[in-house]
């Protein structure tokens, strides 16, 4: 007989954390982030004063470190070349070939770590129907689960990863004019810089189990969804500043667009460092 479903937190229609009390007097709490990055549930008793950790099988938890140690290589990578891309644009030769290239793999890193993301997500332990224990599906590829709020936030993610792989592989093109500049390479850019933005304040509206962000400064994954939702805020900065004028065929601000992917890149890879201790 399943164990009585105490409450149901989470933002609107999506489900972020359940509570279930079992019949010897045990409170079992199942989180999304935490079951998905850590492979835990929360157990305690009548009479304890902390909460224990009740973890999954040890395969499903090395499954777990090893999508974590990827993903989170991914972005760290794929941020720093960003950034040394964004460097070179702007004490660099003048080249714009260069930093195209620079920025282009470091788009393929980001790609990969959107990627893995999502396989994080569709193979991390599910909790138990009727109660609070989790339990490994077997190994998927893919899969479409929009009702997660989690799968949801990484979806979009990688999504925003391929819509600036649009904007990397526009950048190569030659003799355009300001109109085709601002339509094949800015416009795919801004959408990118929303989706990831979008995508932030998904993972925000998981980690708070509402729809609006908190403040959990002694949550590591709170830290991580901060850094790379400002590196988000500061990509978006910058697409802004790389608007072409079309009177002149100026950027609006040439320094600002530099920066701004400076320094959102770093954002993204120190997130990808915070994300390396955020494991089973």
């Amino acid at each position: 007989m399943g164990q009585p479903l105490e409450s149901v937190e989470g933002a609107g229609p999506f489900v972020t954390r359940r509570t279930w009390r079992r019949p010897e007097g045990d409170t079992v709490v199942w989180d999304s982030r935490l079951a998905r990055k850590r492979g835990t549930l929360s157990v305690r008793g009548p009479g304890d004063r902390a909460d224990r950790v009740s973890t999954a099988d040890p395969g499903a938890l090395r499954r777990l470190r090893r999508l974590n140690v990827v993903a989170s290589a991914a972005f760290i990578i794929g941020g720093a070349l960003f950034a040394v891309g964004a460097a070179v644009a702007q004490f660099g030769s003048g080249d714009p070939t260069v930093s195209a290239w620079v920025y282009l793999i470091g788009g393929l890193f980001f790609s990969t770590g959107g990627y893995v993301s999502i396989l994080q997500v569709l193979n991390a332990p599910r909790h138990a129907p009727g109660g609070g224990f989790l339990g490994t599906a077997g190994w998927r590829w893919w899969g479409y689960e929009p009702m997660r709020l989690d799968w949801l936030s990484t979806f979009v993610l990688f999504s925003g990863t391929l819509v600036f792989g649009v904007n990397l592989l526009d950048s190569f093109l030659q003799g355009l004019t300001v109109q085709q500049v601002n339509r094949l390479i800015w416009t795919p850019d801004v959408i990118g810089c929303v989706l990831f933005l979008v995508s932030g304040h998904l993972a925000f509206a998981e980690i708070c189990h509402r729809p609006w962000p908190c403040v959990r400064s002694r949550s590591l994954g709170w830290w991580v969804v901060a850094v790379n939702q400002l590196g988000s805020v500061l990509f978006m900065v910058s697409a802004l500043a790389a608007f072409s004028r079309p009177a002149t065929g100026s950027l609006v601000n040439v320094d600002i667009a530099n920066w701004g992917t400076l320094t959102g890149a770093l954002c993204f890879s120190v997130g990808g460092v915070l994300q390396l201790f955020e494991r089973p």
